[in-house]
């Protein structure tokens, strides 16, 4: 069995996520060894129950992985696993990242530039032109706009980035087999064209509300920020506004009118301390360090998004480290900078637990 097609089978098999592979690769080296452990053997690995190993030793076995890899490659689907180096970066911080990621159209590594919007399903038209202007605006500064495909503020969102000949990625709460909604497939097709459709779900998995809520932790993860249009106080969009928080991300949010149940929630968001946005100036002003890139053409953006929230001069010799140990002397070659000012960064850089420092001074990615 070939070591992808073990991933994809533990992939699809319930209850088996990154943090839970990850412990067990460290048990037993590889995915095709964990399925070839017996009961007992699997048991040793903390969080693998009696429940759990029986899935692994018997229901992962008669999964039909063939039928899916043929149905990815007859729908131009890419299938991502954790392990690959084609894997988003962004989502390898998260806390339960997906095992694998079902990719139609192509993700950069200048999409770590992105941002998501957000919002109500059934909206006034306030909220449309709003949502599509900010998607228009930003792509136009080079943001990729990330959202989630639902009609309303979603579809909205897309659209702008689209029109403005900018990125877009869609997260579906379905497989890449199954478009959700129906009213969507053309625009389906358009964003496969101008980014990606991404799900962590199986080909065929059908729209199952309970879907929903999980994938908004990949809207967010792939964003610096969240800007949410419209919004009613019990909303998929508060949810995804809570993942970003969470994981450390800007929240934005555009005041609507007070007597539309749909302005409720980005209210709320805004007393709560979501930035009140009624600029792509505020945006940009707020996410910082990002604002450098914006007005820099010639500036690397790296596959790292770490790398988004340091000066010039710390980015600079971050990008130039990696798992491959770099001496001091190297880097202060390679920038060009004083030793000095080369030294206090590495240090500034360890502090922010970016950098690692090993013996003989040589210092790699954390």
């Amino acid at each position: 069995m070939k070591e992808f097609e073990a991933i994809l089978r533990l992939s699809m098999t319930k209850g088996i996520g990154a943090r839970t592979h990850k412990a067990l690769l460290e048990k037993f080296g590889s995915s095709e060894a964990i399925l070839d452990a017996s009961k007992q053997e699997l048991e040793t690995v903390q969080g693998v129950g009696p429940k759990l190993s029986a899935a692994i030793r018997e229901i992962s076995r008669n999964i039909d992985i063939e039928t899916e890899i043929d149905l990815a490659e007859k729908k131009d689907v890419q299938i991502i696993p954790y392990i690959s180096d084609a894997y988003p970066q962004q989502l390898r911080t998260l806390y339960d990242p997906p095992l694998v990621l079902y990719i139609k159209g192509s993700i950069r590594k200048t999409d770590i530039l992105s941002m998501a919007i957000v919002g109500a399903r059934y909206c006034s038209y306030y909220g449309l032109s709003q949502a599509e202007r900010f998607s228009r605006l930003l792509a136009q500064k080079g943001f990729c706009i990330i959202s989630g495909m639902a009609r309303g503020i979603d579809a909205a969102a897309h659209r702008g980035a689209i029109h403005s000949d900018g990125r877009t990625i869609a997260i579906l709460g379905c497989g890449l087999g199954v478009i959700y909604p129906r009213e969507n497939m053309e625009l389906a097709g358009q964003i496969a064209r101008h980014g990606a459709l991404v799900s962590e779900l199986p080909m065929n998995t059908p729209p199952d509300p309970r879907n929903f809520p999980p994938r908004n932790r990949l809207i967010s993860g792939l964003s610096l920020g969240v800007l949410v249009v419209e919004s009613a106080l019990n909303s998929g969009s508060l949810i995804t506004a809570r993942w970003a928080l969470e994981q450390g991300k800007e929240v934005f949010a555009i005041p609507g009118n007070i007597d539309n149940a749909y302005s409720k929630g980005t209210h709320r968001l805004i007393k709560e301390g979501a930035k009140l946005v009624e600029d792509v100036a505020d945006i940009i002003q707020e996410l910082g360090p990002v604002a450098e890139i914006l007005d820099s053409p010639d500036a690397a953006i790296t596959n790292d998004p770490r790398s988004l929230s340091l000066n010039s001069q710390e980015r600079k010799i971050f990008s130039l480290l990696s798992s491959n140990p770099k001496d001091i002397d190297e880097i202060i070659q390679a920038t060009g900078l004083p030793t000095s000012v080369v030294s206090s960064t590495l240090m500034i850089l360890e502090i922010k637990k970016l950098v690692r420092q090993l013996s003989g001074k040589r210092f790699v990615k954390a």
